[in-house]
């Protein structure tokens, strides 16, 4: 097992290191690049020159790595619904990116479009899960369940539309969605071999490997950005993962950083339409930070460590 989750994390890293260079002059060629979001701090309007898509990469490696180091474990339905996810919404992120690549413009898919797509692959999941699975949710520390059932359908929805959003929100900082992320992989990682989950292991080691090559190309200056296409299929793998582990509350803790910035930004828009006034400077939040005078370099930093502190309590809470 160890020599699976140490090749599999090692030669995606290097895969990523060695294809990333390439990836980004192919989509320097084609005009590729990164149209800034209307929300974004004037200081980050010069970025839309750098290249889009840079999820591409690290979406395909992990899934072909796992199954070259566990090919009968990924047959797996679980694994198969994980790694389903996983690419299913990096799909529709692609879409995104490439509509707004193409119109120059900040729209991409239509809100309804966008979610048409992601409850379709939400039901598709549901469709897979509950043939192998428990429809239930394990309440963390009072050693029992809650069986759902049917509505087990209606988590699934709102767990992957929100945490793929809330990691696309974050998605705001050179480096500081996918640092993020690799915290909380992290953790995961740690609660599926708890399990001995061998296979999402492998998948989860192959993916912490990938951003971490990535990061290389996208910590400031970035080279590269994910672009929808990455963040939506990290925030929902996330999720995915949650669930085959039967850690759905665990998310909660484990993706704190996500959380925060979603619920700023929910407070901030429902206190601006309530009663015409802000709660905060900024939102997303980590803009709130760069307008208080610290560096861009110092917010990542920071988060990163916010999100590997929640990575340690997840694990505690998952383990109870």
């Amino acid at each position: 097992m160890v020599l699976k989750l140490v090749g599999s994390f090692l030669v995606s890293l290097t895969a990523i290191l060695i294809l990333m260079p390439l990836w980004i002059d192919y989509l320097r060629k084609i005009s590729f690049n990164q149209s800034v979001s209307d929300y974004s701090l004037e200081e980050y309007k010069h970025k839309d020159a750098t290249p889009i898509m840079g999820g591409v990469l690290f979406i395909a490696i992990p899934v072909l790595m796992t199954l070259l180091f566990d090919f009968y474990g990924s047959m797996r339905a679980d694994n198969i619904m994980v790694m389903l996810v996983f690419v299913g919404y990096g799909l529709i992120g692609f879409l995104d990116d490439y509509l707004i690549v193409v119109q120059r413009k900040n729209d991409g898919l239509k809100p309804w479009q966008k979610f048409a797509l992601q409850l379709i692959l939400a039901g598709v999941f549901y469709l897979g899960y509950r043939t192998h699975a428990h429809l239930e949710v394990t309440i963390p520390f009072a050693q029992a369940s809650w069986y759902l059932g049917p509505f087990y359908a209606l988590l699934i929805i709102i767990m992957f539309s929100g945490s793929s959003n809330a990691v696309n929100i974050t998605d705001g900082m050179d480096g500081l969605s996918a640092g993020c992320v690799v915290c909380a992989l992290t953790a995961f990682l740690i609660l599926a071999v708890k399990q001995k989950n061998i296979t999402l292991s492998v998948f989860i080691c192959s993916l912490i490997g990938s951003l971490i090559g990535y990061l290389f190309y996208n910590v400031k200056p970035a080279k590269v950005f994910m672009g929808d296409t990455g963040s939506l299929a990290l925030g929902a793998v996330l999720a995915a993962i949650a669930m085959v582990l039967k850690q759905e509350l665990t998310l909660i803790v484990i993706g704190g950083v996500f959380v925060i910035e979603t619920l700023c930004v929910i407070i901030q828009i429902g206190s601006v339409k309530l009663r015409g006034k802000r709660v905060f400077s900024y939102t997303p939040i980590h803009y709130a930070f760069r307008l208080k005078g610290y560096t861009e370099n110092q917010i990542v930093h920071g988060f990163w460590i916010a999100a590997l502190l929640f990575g340690v309590l997840g694990v505690f809470v998952g383990l109870h």
